[in-house]
């Protein structure tokens, strides 16, 4: 294990910090709260994005932009979503700095700037867009709408963690305007598939479908759908959530249709999400006591060609080949870094690359060009082959598959060994204590319990599957009647 990394089994949270760090993801700012997304990150970030946004206007939808400002009576228009968000608001209240007279070279709010209104910095976009629709849909021919944002968002956290919570982060968000609530819940819908499939495919993470409880809703929705995934220490994390905000934003903001009757109804609304708390995800759910690993079809670089150099006079020859290798490579679509840099050794690269989770690392040396080889060797199982240069490409791209998929039947043999079914107080109390992981128990559907449970065991209710089977049983802590199970457990 490295010396640089602190272990999963001493320290999780310090692990995780030392991942992001040390594996060039993101950095601590000068602004309490708020991270920078270094290089390195952001390129993970944009294949993530860039995936998505694919699937996003293959689905039919387009990309557009609204302010970050958004008017204090414009937020707090549909009440449940002000209230939900009331004290994650940053709020600009004036619009100049003028010099201290007193402090030479120091500036103070100017008292007369104050803004005719307060400025609340984006938290969410409901509020500025529904404002929006409101001006372009007069009839039933102007529906749907369709749009997408990709953008960043102020939600003021005191206690922050890279990637997972920081005051500002990148995310989409997606807002829809439909004919009918049928057609805005198969909007819903679509786009938990949609996420889901991103999530297992792309970032080769299993996930559970399924709704929200009541209380852990999205402000203003009538639906909150979510997928969930599981982290290397037992906790949960909600990877994306799609909601059916039904007629309630519509009617805050007064946004009426003529359907094909000429009568007018409230048009009904859809919203959906993920951000970079997803790079956070795949921290957890992935690397080792080595660094990270990061799935080929995300990872920035894919393959890294490192040259073995035995004297100077060899360094020629295996820099022309191991060009021809990256040039071979990059032809057939793999993402491929060819590292001469010289001020480092072969040993650094190594473990440089290994910290960074690249998936495939080729060495190649003068030895290796003379017996037409190269030593391949895969960041997920540290498992090293020699092999033949003749047809690298293919080799590489069915490997870098292998990988993929190896990824992901790893972190869903995890998650499925880390479903418990109980059917006592003491059980669920047990096995959240012991081992962690969802744990499938009966629940009464009140509030009270679920607020109970969770001030007791730290324990939320993280969905009710989709494809949940009904079945009697007692709550487990009430021992009321309960009809289904739902997935209980500590949560990031």
């Amino acid at each position: 294990m490295s010396k640089e990394i602190t272990s999963r089994s001493a320290d999780y949270s310090q692990w995780y910090n030392d991942l992001v760090i040390k594996g060039s993801l993101a950095d601590y700012s000068a602004v309490r709260g708020c991270m920078v997304i270094k290089p390195y990150g952001f390129a993970l970030w944009e294949n993530m994005r860039d995936a998505l946004d694919k699937m996003f206007k293959d689905t039919g939808h387009v990309n557009a932009y609204f302010p970050i400002f958004i008017p204090k009576s414009l937020f707090e228009a549909e009440e449940k979503n002000a209230e939900g968000f009331a004290k994650e608001c940053a709020v600009v209240t004036h619009y100049r700095l003028k010099g201290d007279p007193a402090h030479k070279g120091k500036l103070i709010v100017d008292p007369e700037a104050k803004l005719e209104e307060e400025l609340v910095v984006r938290p969410t976009s409901e509020a500025i867009i529904w404002n929006t629709y409101k001006n372009w849909i007069q009839s039933y021919r102007d529906l749907p709408i369709l749009i997408n944002q990709w953008a960043n968002v102020v939600r003021w956290e005191m206690r922050t963690r890279l990637f997972l919570r920081t005051a500002e982060f990148l995310w989409q968000e997606g807002h829809t305007a439909h004919a009918t609530a049928k057609e805005a819940v198969a909007e819903a819908e679509q786009m938990l598939h949609v996420y889901a499939d991103f999530v297992e495919n792309w970032m080769a993470l299993p996930v559970i479908k399924g709704l929200k409880t009541e209380s852990e809703r999205f402000a203003g929705a009538v639906e909150t759908y979510c997928i969930e995934a599981l982290m290397q220490d037992g906790k949960a994390l909600q990877a994306g959530t799609s909601h059916f905000l039904g007629q309630n934003f519509a009617k805050a903001f007064e946004v009426k249709f003529s359907d094909k009757e000429n009568k007018l109804d409230y048009v009904w609304a859809t919203s959906w999400g993920v951000s970079t708390r997803l790079i956070g995800a795949l921290v957890m759910a992935h690397s080792d006591d080595e660094g990270l690993i990061l799935p080929p079809k995300i990872a920035p670089h894919q393959v890294v060609i490192v040259p073995i150099y035995k004297g100077e006079e060899s360094k020629p020859v295996i820099d022309a080949k191991a060009k021809a290798l990256a040039a071979e490579l990059k032809a057939a679509g793999i993402r491929v870094k060819f590292d001469d840099n010289d001020n480092t050794r072969p040993g650094w690269k190594f473990a440089e690359y290994e910290m960074k989770g690249v998936p495939v690392r080729i060495a190649i040396g003068a030895r290796d060009i003379e017996n037409n080889v190269a030593e391949l060797a895969r960041r997920d199982t540290r498992e090293k082959t020699s092999v033949s240069l003749d047809g690298l490409a293919a080799r590489v791209i069915a490997l870098l598959d292998e990988i993929q998929q190896a990824i992901y039947n790893k972190a869903l043999a995890y998650r499925d060994e880390h479903i418990t079914r109980v059917n006592s107080w003491d059980e669920f109390v047990k096995v959240l204590n012991e081992k962690g992981g969802f744990v499938s128990a009966h629940w009464d559907g009140t509030a009270e319990t679920e607020e109970k449970i969770k001030e007791q065991t730290k324990a939320t209710i993280r969905c009710i599957p989709l494809d949940n089977a009904q079945e009697e049983g007692v709550c487990v802590l009430s021992g009321k009647p309960s009809k289904q199970r739902v997935l209980f457990a500590q949560a990031y």
